[in-house]
This record gives structure tokens, sequence and C-alpha cells, in this order.
């Protein structure tokens, strides 16, 4: 069962890449509020050759069988959101964006995918926060006997 959803946009800094294979590198700049109306790959600026350009906006979901994981991410002491993007001929195409590291890691897996960690808002980190208080149940490791 999920929790409450949180509407985020993403800004992506686009930069020539020096690798033969790519002509441009790709990092999470910022997570911001949803910009509603603006368009997905849409130029905020360019300067140098060095572009941010609004990837577009995701749901942050929380899940309550995930507090454990949630719970780990915020005392880490810097908590991210992993967002998923999709490299095309065509730019940048926003995926997903989630706040359970777990879930983070195993997109990293699909081989034509980026992840990218960003810092998590204030404002979401406290909501996520008070989301734990409300639905974390300790789960106790029991290890089973062979027979």
């Amino acid at each position: 069962m999920s929790g409450p959803n949180f509407r985020v946009g993403v800004v992506v800094e686009r930069r020539p890449s020096s690798s033969p294979w790519a002509t441009h590198a790709y990092r999470v700049a910022a997570i911001v509020p949803e910009a509603a109306g603006t368009a997905d790959g849409h130029l905020l600026g360019e300067e140098d050759g060095v572009a941010l350009l609004y990837a577009g906006s995701a749901d942050v979901e929380f899940h309550r069988v995930e507090t454990g994981n949630y719970r780990d991410n915020l005392a880490s002491g810097e908590a991210m959101l992993w967002v998923t993007l999709s490299i095309e001929d065509t730019g940048v195409r926003l995926l997903s964006v989630t706040a359970d590291p777990a879930e983070g890691e195993a997109m990293t897996e699909a081989g034509n995918l980026m992840v990218d960690v960003a810092p998590m808002p204030a404002e979401i980190a406290q909501r996520l926060a008070d989301f734990i208080k409300t639905h974390h149940v300790e789960r106790v490791f029991k290890k089973r006997k062979r027979e």
C-alpha cells in the first residue's frame, strides 16, 4: 500500500562530453517544485555550452513496506532522491524519482538508463520522517533452521 505522493520537477545539466561515444554528459542539477505547464526538455538557460533543462515532473511515492529503507536514507546525514533518466537521441526523458535507496539501486541494473542522486528537499524529508513515524513496523529477522 502506498502513502502520500509528491509531485516534483527535475532540472538536468547537459554539457559537452569528452567521450568519443557520447556528444553530451548529463547530471541531475536540482529537484524543484513541479513547473506545471513547462514542457519536458524545456531549455531553462545556457552558458558556455552548459545547458539547464527541465527534464519533467514525476511523483515521489511513499510505500509502507519500505519505511526501513526510508529511515536509513534519512539517517545517512544527507537524504537523497534517486532519479532515473533515459538518454535518447532527442534528449533526456525523466522516468522516475524515488526516496527508496534499494529501488534507486535496482534501476542501475538496466544498462541503458542513467540513475543519478540529488539532495532531497527539506519539505519532502520532513513529510517522509512523519510517514515513517506513522507507518514503520520493526521487523525482526528470524533465521530458519534446515530440517
